[in-house]
C-alpha cells in the first residue's frame, strides 16, 4: 500500500508548501485537491509542477475531485463535463493515473436518474480512457442513489469499463448503509483507492466531514478495513482525507509529519517494512 496524503487537509496552505512539506515529514505520495493544482496553474505551468514534485521526490498518484457530472441537466451538466475533460487533460499531462468522481446524486430517485447516472457513468470511463485516466467512483453516505457498496459494485459491473472502478472512503462507507460483508464485492482489481479517515464519539447520524479526524485516534473499524485491504493484497494508494477547519489551521509541515506517522501506523508500516 501506498501511503498518501490529501492536500485537502491542509487546505488554507499553498499547493508548492504542500508538496514541499508532505516530502519534508517523509510522505511520498500526495493526492491532488483539483481547485488547489487549478489554482497553482493559473499561475504556473505543468512542466513547473512536475519539477516541483520531482524535486521534492514526492509522487501523485491520485486527484480528487470530480462532481456534478453524474445526474445533472442543462447548462450545470454542460459546465461540470467541461470541467471534467479539463481536468482530465490535468491528469494526463501531470501523469496523475486516477481522478475520483463523487456520487453527489440528490434527485430523487426515479428510472430517469437511474438511467441518467449509469448512461454518464459509462460515458465518463470512454472520456477517461482517452485520456489514459482512471474514473474512481466514491460513493456518498449522504446521497439519494449511490450511497454503499452493493450499488456502486452494480454499477461498476453494468458499464464494464475498465477505466472505472472504487474510491472507498472510510467515512462514508461507515455512515452509510453498507456493512463490512459488502466489501467482499469489491475485487482487488476495481479498487482504484481508498481514503482513510476516523470519527469520535459522534453517532453515525450527526457526523459531518468537518469532525473527521487522523485514522486510529476515534471509533472507525480502521484496523479492520486495513485488514482486509491487506487479506486481498491490495497496494494501491490509500491517502489521509480530513475537511476538518481546525486541523487547517496546521501548518503542513507538521501536519505532514503527524499524518503520514498516523497512517503508517495504522497501515502497519511503522517500522518501515510494506
Amino acid at each position: 500500500m501506498i501511503p498518501t496524503l490529501s492536500q485537502v487537509c491542509t487546505l488554507n496552505s499553498p499547493f508548492e508548501a504542500d508538496v514541499r512539506d508532505f516530502a519534508a515529514g517523509r510522505c511520498a505520495a500526495i493526492e491532488f485537491w483539483m481547485t488547489k493544482l487549478e489554482a497553482y496553474l493559473e499561475k504556473t505551468s505543468p512542466a513547473a509542477v512536475r519539477k516541483l514534485l520531482d524535486a521534492s521526490g514526492i509522487v501523485a498518484p491520485v486527484a480528487s475531485y470530480q462532481g456534478g457530472i453524474l445526474d445533472s441537466t442543462g447548462d450545470r451538466r454542460r459546465e461540470a463535463w467541461e470541467l471534467f475533460r479539463s481536468r482530465l487533460a490535468i491528469c494526463q499531462e501531470l501523469s496523475v493515473p486516477t481522478l475520483v468522481v463523487a456520487a453527489d446524486i440528490q434527485e430523487k430517485l426515479d428510472t430517469g436518474v437511474l438511467r441518467r447516472v449509469t448512461d454518464s457513468l459509462a460515458e465518463a470511463a470512454v472520456l477517461a480512457d482517452q485520456y489514459d485516466v482512471r474514473v474512481a467512483l466514491e460513493f456518498q453516505a449522504g446521497a439519494t442513489f449511490v450511497n454503499n457498496v452493493q450499488t456502486t459494485v452494480a454499477l461498476i459491473e453494468q458499464v464494464n469499463h475498465t477505466h472505472l472502478g472504487i474510491c472507498l472512503d472510510l467515512f462514508h462507507y461507515w455512515n452509510g448503509p453498507s456493512k463490512f460483508e459488502d466489501l467482499q464485492l469489491i475485487s482487488r482489481e476495481k479498487l482504484f483507492h481508498v481514503q482513510l479517515s476516523d470519527l469520535a464519539d459522534v453517532p453515525r447520524e450527526l457526523a459531518r466531514d468537518a469532525q473527521r479526524i487522523l485514522p486510529g485516534e476515534g471509533d472507525l473499524p480502521v484496523s479492520s478495513i486495513v485488514g482486509w485491504l491487506r487479506a486481498m493484497g491490495y497496494d494501491g494508494p490509500v491517502s489521509v482525507e480530513l475537511m476538518n477547519p481546525l486541523l487547517w489551521q496546521v501548518p503542513a509541515l507538521q501536519f505532514g509529519e503527524i499524518g503520514v506517522t498516523a497512517l503508517r501506523q495504522v497501515l502497519g508500516l511503522a517500522g518501515g517494512a510494506a
